[in-house]
């Protein structure tokens, strides 16, 4: 395309609402806002993708009749590839000095699919929730949408030349393609109740936001727009549309499923409206500074995300101070790829006079990232040594339950209870642990002491599932979870038959109920429903003539221990640096709630082991040399194996629960 006609062609309100989808993105990253939906900033992208890649594909149809692929795929990656590979490789030579190797080991990996612009497939492999905390530690998650984008970059042009062919007409490529939307839209919403990370990273899923913007550019959507008087007025109201996803949608809600409607919609209605001759929200998307951040938005993309990670792993309490510091970094650093890289290439005349060359640089480009992956990797592995080894095999050893099988630990879909035994076949007593993970820490000190002791030891165990009588939100499914409820109901009949003469519960209590502490969602219920809950819980269990002891459960920590640790000895600083206070990391008024329920019970303990794990100041990562935590709140095994002598007198001796 001439320069000429590019400028005929070029729309400021699409630049305008580039910089507005890359500045919700931003802000939402950066929390430097209040716009929790500004994560949907990536759906505007794709929606402009859409209508653009569309625009151009349609008119050189309609010139030519056809559509010289491999030339599309060569603009694309003179367009895309090199600024990608240059933020891929800053970013894995900066990951050496800031991430431990066994993270650059595994964010390797993430290098590598980014290159090849497949990194969404292996999230899916990874079951990777992209509003898990553990998310902001990978540097190369934001290339999903990339990836996302390329996929359909690949796919949708075939489409529309296959289309071609058959000559249906305007209308008959307007309801083909809307029906490709529709469809891929109904299995998104249905996949989004499923299997949220699918529906999120799966491009087939997505192709339907695309799809909308390639749908707003047809011929009928285009001459509607034109004729329609009220076509500014609907400029507006997708602006409004927008604003109202960026302030209502939040990481608690099922996305994308149709919420995604939200910026889809709103995008597509301001780009109709563009169509119009009329002023509409055109003025105000032209405004210079929108129009000069729409021009580096490909580059803020890029680069805001490492900026942000690494700035969060280095100092893990970030200031406004800190944040608009790494927002100067992230525009210096855009406007240089930008300048000295994005543009020269894409617009550099040797590789565009022919397109062998240009997919013969992005071939090297993907083939240079590849190897500097496996590079990567194995330099990584050189630095993990004996002290790395340590922390590595600390966070990753199992528990009892889970080495003994790891379906001793239901997971969130399912509800029949599966009884895992431990110890003596004709034991002397029978000991039930009853809960979710925070149950399964304990599985195996307790094994331990059913083994030293001829007892057995059965297990209840079930993901994010308590042994409190109360209905719970999981986020993982982003529904209420029904299935904990039906495998809770179910067990309490188990552990009636089996008559044990101890049950013990444990749970992740901060994650279920308010707190000042761990604020996980807005879903938690309040005190006193926990409370009577728990109440419920005992009392069932005591009616079966069973003893009962609640563990109080444990801290949480402000950071992932194992990688903070392993972080820190790799950068040559005291791990102490690990250590959270314990006014920030333990909660009071659950612990307080549990106590007083419990001790109303004849036949129930509340067994309080804090200080196993907090001093009267500090709740330390390491203590006597191990590391306490695999994560953040999950005790790591090795030093939960070491706790079975102080666990036993706790429970079975000192409060005289099971006499010997």
């Amino acid at each position: 395309m001439s320069l000429q006609a590019a400028s005929a062609s070029f729309r400021p309100d699409i630049e305008g609402l580039r910089a507005l989808a890359v500045s919700g993105v931003i802000a939402f990253h950066f929390g430097m806002t209040d716009l929790p939906g500004g994560f949907v900033g990536v759906d505007i992208f794709f929606v402009i993708s859409g209508f653009l890649i569309t625009r151009h594909l349609q008119q050189e149809i309609v010139k030519s009749g056809t559509v010289d692929l491999w030339r599309f795929y060569a603009r694309r990656a003179r367009r895309l590839l090199p600024a990608a590979f240059f933020v891929i490789l800053v970013t894995q030579v900066f990951g050496y000095f800031v991430l431990a190797p066994s993270e650059q080991q595994f964010y390797s990996k993430g290098s590598l699919f980014a290159s090849a612009y497949m990194i969404n497939l292996w999230l899916i492999r990874w079951t990777v929730d992209y509003f898990a905390p553990d998310a902001t530690s990978n540097p190369f998650i934001h290339f999903w949408s990339l990836s996302v984008e390329e996929q359909f970059y690949l796919v949708w042009p075939a489409l529309l030349l296959l289309l071609a062919k058959f000559r249906p007409g305007k209308g008959g490529v307007f309801v083909l393609l809307a029906l490709v939307a529709a469809t891929s839209f109904a299995l998104c919403w249905r996949m989004t109740a499923i299997s949220q990370p699918w529906a999120f990273y799966f491009s087939p899923l997505r192709a339907w936001e695309f799809a909308f913007g390639g749908l707003a550019w047809m011929a009928l959507a285009q001459e509607w727009a034109k004729r329609f008087r009220f076509s500014p007025v609907l400029g507006w109201l997708g602006l409004l549309t927008i604003a109202t996803a960026y302030l209502t949608v939040t990481e608690e809600i099922p996305f994308p499923g149709s919420v995604a409607l939200l910026p889809v919609l709103g995008t597509v209605f301001v780009l109709l409206s563009g169509a119009h001759e009329g002023a509409g929200p055109k003025s105000i998307l032209a405004l210079q500074p929108l129009q000069w951040i729409g021009k580096l938005s490909y580059s803020l993309y890029l680069w805001h995300w490492p900026v942000i990670v690494y700035a969060g792993i280095l100092k893990p309490e970030l200031t406004i101070v800190d944040r608009l510091l790494c927002l100067a970094v992230t525009f210096g650093l855009s406007l240089f790829s930008y300048r000295f890289i994005e543009n020269p290439i894409r617009h550099n005349g040797w590789l565009a006079a022919k397109t062998s060359r240009s997919l013969a640089f992005a071939t090297l480009l993907t083939g240079t990232g590849a190897t500097l992956a496996y590079g990567s990797a194995a330099v990584a592995s050189y630095g993990i040594d004996a002290e790395q080894r340590v922390i590595l095999q600390s966070a990753e050893r199992k528990s009892a339950a889970r080495e003994f099988d790891s379906a001793c630990v239901l997971e969130r879909e399912e509800v029949r209870p599966k009884a895992c035994k431990f110890g003596a076949a004709n034991p002397k007593k029978t000991v039930v642990l009853f809960g979710d993970s925070h149950a399964d820490h304990w599985s195996t000190p307790l094994k331990k002491i059913a083994e030293n002791n001829g007892w057995r030891l059965v297990t209840y165990l079930k993901s994010s599932c308590p042994a409190v009588s109360v209905s719970t939100w999981n986020g993982m499914l982003m529904r209420n979870y029904d299935e904990c409820d039906k495998w809770r109901d179910m067990a309490f009949r188990e552990i009636a038959s089996l008559r044990p003469d101890v049950v013990i519960l444990s749970q992740y209590s901060s994650s279920y109920v308010k707190n000042d502490i761990n604020h996980v969602s807005d879903h938690q219920i309040e005190v006193k429903d926990w409370a009577a809950g728990m109440r419920r819980s005992v009392e069932r269990l005591e009616s079966t003539g069973s003893e009962v002891v609640v563990l109080r459960d444990g801290p949480v920590h402000k950071s992932y221990l194992d990688k903070c640790v392993a972080r820190a000895r790799w950068q040559q600083r005291d791990p102490n640096v690990c250590d959270t206070p314990r006014d920030e990391a333990v909660e009071e008024t659950i612990p307080a709630a549990e106590r007083k329920v419990v001790s109303q019970e004849p036949k129930a303990e509340y067994v309080d082991l804090l200080d196993l794990f907090c001093n009267r100041t500090t709740c330390p990562a390491l203590i006597g040399g191990q590391l306490t935590f695999r994560d953040r709140h999950h005790i790591a095994t090795a030093y939960a194996e070491s706790l079975a002598p102080r666990l036993e007198r706790a429970i079975f001796e000192e409060v005289g629960m099971v006499r010997r």
